[in-house]
């Protein structure tokens, strides 16, 4: 057991469902705009588009709006007509005005973890959509710093714990993605633990390598057998 560490926690797919949301839209988005034949295409297109936009606009559902705009621009060679954004407006309703679905056992992990660690909140996205399913979770009591931001790199790491005096060697990144979460928390020195979700979003992948400072487990509730 680790006494007194530093536990930094994602948030989107780590202690709610996000992108299988994202994907029950998109389901239906495809359906509309695509053949069956066709389907496998259009979701290549919406792929390349979500990532442009992503790296040019950040992240957050204004961004999937305009990505599902671009990607019917591209299928179509023409600019969405205005019943075609209503359309899309319609495939966008769950994501507007859906509460926060936590994942099985976070409440009352995170609830034991704070008896005996620091914790803290590292998510990126649009801010005030984050801060609104920050609020809308009631999770938020339970870290002592919630951090927004717009990306998640190497140096976003080396800033957070620069700016709160962590000490790295007892610092764990606690996430679902591998390259946000992953990969560039290593790269600034912390350790960090890996929780797979099945619905991990297609531009969060990335292959993780054998590393003895990276923790694999399986849930959420996991977390109490080793903090």
């Amino acid at each position: 057991m680790h006494t007194d560490q530093i536990l930094v926690f994602d948030a989107d797919d780590t202690l709610w469902e996000n992108n299988v949301l994202f994907e029950r839209v998109i389901d239906g988005f495809l359906t509309w705009v695509s053949a069956p034949a066709d389907r496998d295409r259009a979701r290549t297109v919406l792929d390349e588009v979500e990532a442009a936009n992503s790296a040019a606009l950040g992240y957050g559902t204004a961004v999937f709006r305009q990505s599902l705009a671009d990607c019917v621009q591209r299928l179509t060679g023409r600019i969405p007509s205005v019943e075609e954004q209503a359309r899309i407006d319609e495939l966008l309703t769950p994501l507007t005005t859906r509460e926060v679905e936590l994942i099985p056992g976070v409440a009352d992990t995170l609830a034991q973890l704070a008896e005996r660690h620091h914790l803290l909140l590292l998510t990126k996205g649009d801010q005030d959509e984050q801060q609104s399913k920050v609020a809308a979770s009631a999770l938020d009591h339970h870290f002592r710093g919630v951090h927004i931001v717009a990306e998640k790199s190497v140096d976003t790491y080396r800033r957070l714990t620069a700016e709160l005096g962590l000490d790295v060697d007892r610092t764990w990144m606690i996430g679902n993605s591998p390259k946000s979460d992953i990969a560039p928390a290593r790269g600034a020195g912390l350790r960090t633990v890996f929780i797979p979700h099945e619905h991990t979003w297609v531009l969060e992948h990335a292959e993780l390598g054998p590393d003895e400072a990276t923790l694999q487990l399986k849930t959420f509730p996991e977390l109490l057998r080793h903090f």
